[in-house]
């Protein structure tokens, strides 16, 4: 039996999380910080039938990220220094807007609480497929993954210290929240 209700289901900051992980590289690697991002504004839709997820949606506005945590890096993150990351997101990374997911096909795993999800990402004036995972936890749990490829979408990942510190050209993104049980 599925463990989550049948019917139109809708996630946003008021009953999950939307977050971002970024990983850093490079020679200097160890001068910067690996990255954990929270969306505040964004709204997802999952259609549930009888049999499990149906359809699954996603939207959020990119302009409304917010560094959380670093970890890792000579001295820790200040308010100051994810300040100016957020900054640094918005004039060299990506421009505040729309990004947008819309499934085509979910396809269960062997259980009745993961599976793989096909759609398209639209972000930053760019469009193409992206696969994800979710899982359906007992309790209402739910969990989205999926990892971006940030140069599919014309998005170079930052680097400073001239080039001897990057973001990794993958990043993931995370979705958690909970929905009502069986």
């Amino acid at each position: 039996m599925m463990p989550i209700m049948s019917g139109t289901h809708t996630l946003g900051p008021e009953n999950a999380t939307l977050r971002i992980k970024t990983k850093r590289h490079g020679a200097a690697a160890k001068a910067g910080h690996d990255l954990l991002i929270e969306v505040g504004t964004w709204e997802g839709t999952l259609e549930v039938g009888e049999q499990g997820p149906v359809s699954l949606g996603l939207g959020a506005d990119s302009g409304s990220m917010k560094v959380i945590e670093g970890t890792g890096g000579v001295m820790a993150l200040t308010e100051e220094d994810k300040a100016e990351i957020k900054k640094t997101l918005e004039d060299e990374v990506l421009p505040a807007g729309r990004v947008g997911f819309e499934s085509s096909q979910i396809i269960p795993a062997s259980d009745e609480e993961r599976f793989s999800v096909s759609g398209e990402l639209a972000m930053n004036g760019k469009r193409h497929p992206l696969g994800c995972e979710l899982s359906l936890g007992r309790d209402g749990e739910i969990t989205g993954r999926a990892t971006v490829k940030q140069s599919d979408w014309g998005i170079k990942p930052y680097s400073g210290l001239f080039g001897t510190l990057k973001v990794r050209d993958e990043i993931e993104v995370i979705a958690e929240g909970s929905l009502p049980a069986r």
